[in-house]
């Protein structure tokens, strides 16, 4: 084979031996524990052992070392094994494996960041190899750098549509720095996997996707370490033939074994019979990387000006978006995009046009482009911001849900929120957003009003620890704010106040310039509203939201284009829950709505101010907020 050389009869012993001596730790980590997954990871031994031992280039005491080549354990219930691996390089002392699961140990059931060895949080299953992608990317297109990025998923997780999202990803763009191995065991959790040992349909799929695919004997040493030698213009896929449960005698190849710990008395004896076959304790030291990654800096990074908007133009926020990702993205080289082959309606075309080789077009695949968003934030190599209407980000939930759980920086730009996309209809209205993006832990969620605050929350999101929303809208609305306003995080704005306000009126969107038009002819009325932007749905600025509530008599109004559940109105109201004297009033969607123009659906859903004439509707010329504000 091209850059093949076989390993000697030493080296191959010596994997073995390495390869069982993983199994050993594997097994009385689990049976420790009391619970975990031993057969998942024996199957595994061998691949593992020829791949940190004899493959991969690191930095054994340096895990996150930007040089090094990366791994993904995307069957993350095989963590035992990858803790294994690090101690057996010498990173973590071997007692330590004893503690798995334990609450005073960073060693989880799972893979997560807070290990120095795990780049993204897996366990989920099907989601490793997206990251990876997002690694290999990096590392090729954005780095131009040697390192080289391996991934290991289980049989059963290629069930997962988000896999195959991956493998086209990576064949399109010829990531020929990408090897996936497929484990495959035969048994899933509770039954076979679909093909079980049907290893040339596996190899015909990956093929199929545009990867150059290898049978091996995953418990062979040499043939792993043919394999992993074999140099390609494409994506690698090593499909090897294992046994759940290797080694284990009575317990190998057998179904309902699946996530359960040896007893001690069984560990005892099957630790005894696999020690029997380890020739030598030498341990295999690891091969250190070719140190060719470029220093990045990614801290503070700032817009090259001030906002250039003129106050009452008009402009809708995704556009601002658009315009402000493509002018930070020459504030540094590694604000990266990704859009899901909605670039022209979410305006990110324009940071493509200005920054072509740091534009990623994920196409129609919102679950494999957050995990690719994830896999090229990883040691903190770039910036990313994922964009595409916000609705078809929900998909993708359990992506972000690892995402946070990875601890990973990632932006997320979701566009076409609420009914006033109008005529397109339900399918592409964001209603359930603010409250998915709510409930992600140290999520931060912005939502600007005009074109100013958009160009601060993307600089804002660009130094944000976490994930970050931006919630932008389809209409065009006027800008409000000067351009050297200043924008904070948690911080709101009082965008109209005067000392007789009776109502304070809390929109965001296209909602607040409705709460604006309201206070004008409410005016009129001889009735004064507060108005607020909350400008973060969180944070929320709680001080502010209070201090204006007492300001008003304790009457708080919330108006939104999102559903009753989880939205600014629910955010409000647990903001000020115990409060006395504080009442809150909320207006928002709560129906599944129909196509029809921006303003008429903004009206039949009581959201507007504006009384058009509904020929379907026998409340024509009730004007919701200016009601709500007459009455409340």
């Amino acid at each position: 084979m091209e850059g093949y050389h076989k390993p000697d009869q030493q080296k191959l012993q010596a994997l073995k031996d390495t390869a069982n001596r993983l199994r050993i730790s594997s097994i009385q980590a689990t049976t420790a524990a009391g619970s975990g997954h031993p057969t998942s990871c024996c199957s595994a031994a061998e691949i593992m052992a020829v791949l940190f031992f004899h493959t991969m280039r690191y930095k054994s005491q340096d895990p996150r070392n930007p040089h090094n080549d990366r791994f993904v354990l995307s069957k993350g219930h095989a963590a035992p094994i990858l803790y294994a691996v690090w101690a057996e390089a010498g990173f973590l002392p071997e007692a330590e494996l004893l503690n798995l699961r334990k609450i005073s140990s960073d060693l989880d059931g799972h893979p997560v960041p807070k290990q120095a060895f795990t780049d993204v949080a897996t366990g989920s299953l099907g989601q490793g190899l997206g990251a990876a992608c997002g690694m290999a990317y990096t590392g090729k297109y954005f780095d131009k750098a040697s390192y080289r990025v391996y991934c290991l998923l289980g049989d059963g997780e290629l069930s997962e549509g988000s896999v195959w999202e991956a493998m086209a990803f990576a064949s399109i763009y010829k990531l020929d720095n990408l090897v996936a191995i497929l484990d495959i065991n035969r048994l899933g959790q509770s039954d076979p996997a679909p093909l079980q040992h049907q290893m040339d349909i596996y190899q015909k799929r990956c093929e199929a996707f545009g990867w150059h695919a290898i049978i091996v004997d995953g418990h062979s040493v040499e043939e792993l370490c043919k394999a992993f030698g074999q140099a390609k213009h494409q994506p690698t896929a090593i499909i090897a033939k294992t046994f759940k449960g290797r080694g284990i005698t009575g317990v190998e190849d057998k179904e309902s074994w699946h996530g359960k710990p040896l007893p001690k008395n069984m560990a005892e004896q099957i630790i005894q019979e696999i020690y029997s076959q380890i020739q030598s304790k030498k341990k295999i030291l690891a091969t250190p990387p070719q140190e060719d990654a470029p220093s990045v800096d990614i801290a503070n990074i700032r817009m090259p000006s001030l906002p250039s908007y003129k106050v009452g133009d008009k402009i809708a926020t995704r556009k601002a978006y658009g315009q402000a990702l493509a002018k930070l993205g020459h504030a540094s080289d590694r604000i990266i995009a990704l859009d899901g082959d909605t670039k022209n309606s979410t305006f990110s075309e324009i940071f493509k046009k200005e920054h072509p080789d740091r534009f990623i077009e994920c196409y129609i695949a919102e679950q494999n482009m957050v995990s690719i968003a994830v896999g090229c934030a990883t040691r903190n190599r770039t910036v990313p911001f994922c964009s595409t209407f916000a609705a078809f980000f929900t998909r993708a939930f359990d992506q972000i849900r690892m995402a946070a759980i990875s601890e990973s920086n990632i932006n997320l730009c979701g566009s076409h929120c609420g009914v006033s996309i109008g005529e397109d209809g339900p399918s592409q209205m964001a209603l359930e957003d603010l409250a998915m993006f709510r409930s992600v832990p140290m999520s931060t969620v912005f939502y600007p009003s005009d074109g100013v605050a958009t160009e601060k929350a993307v600089e804002l999101a660009a130094n944000t620890k976490g994930i970050c929303f931006i919630r932008t809208s389809r209409p065009e609305n006027a800008i409000i704010y000067n351009n050297n306003e200043d924008f904070q995080v948690g911080q709101a704005k009082v965008v109209l106040k005067s000392k007789d306000d009776q109502v304070t009126v809390i929109g965001a969107g296209v909602t607040l310039h409705e709460a604006l038009a309201a206070a004008e002819l409410l005016k009129k009325e001889k009735i004064n509203i507060r108005v607020l932007d909350p400008f973060t749905i969180k944070p929320l600025d709680r001080k502010l939201i209070l201090d204006s509530a007492r300001a008003t008599k304790g009457r708080i109004l919330t108006v939104e284009d999102h559903y009753y559940e989880g939205g600014i109105g629910e955010a409000v109201s647990s903001a000020v829950v115990g409060e006395p004297g504080i009442t809150v009033t909320h207006l928002a969607v709560n129906r599944v709505p129909r196509s029809g123009k921006p303003a008429e659906l903004l009206k039949i859903e009581k959201i507007n101010m504006s009384p058009i004439p509904m020929v379907f509707s026998t409340e024509q010329y009730i004007q919701p907020i200016i009601y709500i504000c007459l009455y409340i």
